[in-house]
């Protein structure tokens, strides 16, 4: 793999724990969110990633790997219903819907995204730094 590349890996990776972040901090906002019916009630979501292979640079036959994110999914867990008939948004049964958002899970996953991403940015840097070295060799 040329030593170029490793910017672009290392750039989509940084792309996918960004939006990944965005995603978690979605659902963190919305974790306490209250609804009168469960098809309008926030589900929870998570992105879907992807390693994607591609050749180099024609002639060669290494290949870097960068990541592509497929889309974004909503959680299909159930949904937390609660009895709470003197709420104004309960429904005809006196019940209100929550979201199925687990805070402890987003949570870690938003330190999860952040070390990534961390990783990431000192992989591009390596790289970087690298590159400084060897342009400084001819001096």
């Amino acid at each position: 793999m040329s030593l170029y590349n490793i910017f672009d890996v290392a750039g989509s990776g940084m792309s996918a724990q960004s939006l990944r972040l965005n995603v978690t901090a979605s659902n963190l906002a919305n974790a306490n969110s209250v609804s009168s019916s469960k098809e309008e009630t926030y589900r929870g979501r998570h992105p879907v990633f992807a390693a994607m292979m591609q050749e180099a640079a024609a002639g060669q036959d290494s290949s870097s790997v960068k990541v592509e994110v497929l889309g974004i999914v909503e959680d299909q867990d159930p949904l937390r219903q609660e009895y709470n008939p003197n709420h104004p948004l309960a429904d005809d049964d006196g019940y209100i819907y929550k979201p199925n958002v687990n805070v402890m899970e987003e949570m870690a996953n938003m330190i999860s995204a952040s070390r990534s991403y961390q990783t990431n940015v000192q992989v591009a840097d390596a790289a970087k730094q690298m590159l400084m070295k060897t342009l400084q060799l001819g001096k």
